[in-house]
């Protein structure tokens, strides 16, 4: 009996000792390799002897436009640029009477993302970015985004305002966004060009949408400034920013008031009179009961009445040029009159 009450206590040990394991865990097993130095995030770079299938099966190529005065610019670093996508195994052709610039891939060619690197990199050199900055473009971890601005804002001088709003004194406010999201920004035309980190470019994407939707970049500076300071302190890594941050209230600014201010009609339930028609008028005046003959009889005497009446203006205009006008008698010629007599 002894040995039998020993088991379910030996038993109701084992199962209180025994962790819990989930349910969806239960099938995994223990990975030695994978230790806690390793960095699971980096993105190792795509070397040819990654592409194990070998030269693409068909070509890809990418053309874009570009405007007249970037023309010069192009020929003098247009060796430099073919220079540089030959290490990706592509070629650039450019075409000054079209005035465009193609991308193609060739049997070299081993990294299928370059040629989508290489689209946007014409597309950056189209739109003004220097070379030295637009090739940056190549590599993983940088990325490009082309914000259009122009239909935005419908009023050109308001638009003109408002872009100018991005540069700001010197070009003091572009340098600090390009600062606190390590972007590179470039304002042209229409467009803003932005060159940069995923999170950087997300960032700067709202700051010119909003820019445009009349609110100021410096509320997001401060912003920025803000984020980038509580980024620093570990503490902070799972708590919420938003007592930190600022909330900026939304002013309404009293409008002008108008030069002619309109007098208040007064308030009538009633609805307007219907205005008289032709036929209402000539009811009022008995002309409606007239003959046809003695109705036209009777329009032809008003409008010689009428005629009659203007022509008596203009001969009284005409005749004012020759009336002669009245002498004022000199004071001086009264008084020697009167010394005569």
């Amino acid at each position: 009996m002894s040995d039998t009450e020993e088991r379910p206590q030996d038993t109701v040990e084992e199962a209180t000792e025994a962790p819990v394991v989930n349910k969806n865990k239960r099938y995994r097993k223990p990975k030695p390799w994978d230790t806690d130095d390793i960095d699971h995030w980096k993105v190792d770079p795509f070397t040819a002897e990654d592409n194990v299938a070998g030269s693409f099966t068909e070509e890809s190529s990418f053309a874009t436009l570009f405007p007249k005065y970037r023309e010069r610019y192009l020929r003098e670093i247009w060796p430099h640029l073919t220079r540089a996508l030959e290490r990706y195994g592509l070629t650039a052709v450019l075409d000054l009477v079209e005035g465009s610039m193609t991308v193609k891939t060739t049997r070299k060619t081993y990294d299928p993302s370059s040629i989508l690197k290489a689209r946007d990199l014409i597309k950056l050199l189209a739109r003004s970015v220097p070379f030295p900055q637009a090739i940056k473009i190549m590599d993983d971890a940088v990325a490009c985004d082309i914000i259009k601005i122009g239909n935005l804002v419908r009023n050109k001088e308001r638009f003109v305002k408002r872009r100018q709003r991005i540069l700001g004194p010197g070009g003091q406010t572009l340098k600090a966004l390009e600062l606190l999201t390590q972007c590179y920004i470039m304002v042209q035309g229409n467009t803003v060009a932005a060159m940069g980190g995923f999170k950087g470019l997300k960032e700067v994407r709202k700051v010119i949408e909003d820019c445009m939707k009349n609110i100021h970049p410096i509320y997001h500076i401060k912003e920025l400034m803000i984020k980038r300071e509580l980024a620093k302190n570990p503490a902070l890594a799972t708590e919420s920013w938003d007592r930190f941050l600022p909330q900026f209230k939304k002013r309404n600014v009293a409008r002008r008031a108008p030069k002619t201010v309109k007098p208040k009609k007064v308030y009538t339930p009633f609805p307007p009179a219907p205005t008289m028609s032709k036929v209402d008028k000539q009811l009022e005046s008995g002309e409606y009961f007239l003959k046809a003959g003695e109705r036209e009889r009777k329009a032809k005497e008003a409008k010689a009445e009428k005629r009659e009446e203007r022509s008596a203006e203009k001969r009284r205009e005409r005749e004012e040029g020759f009336v002669a006008p009245v002498e004022e008698v000199r004071e001086k010629k009264r008084k020697r009159v009167a010394i005569a007599e």
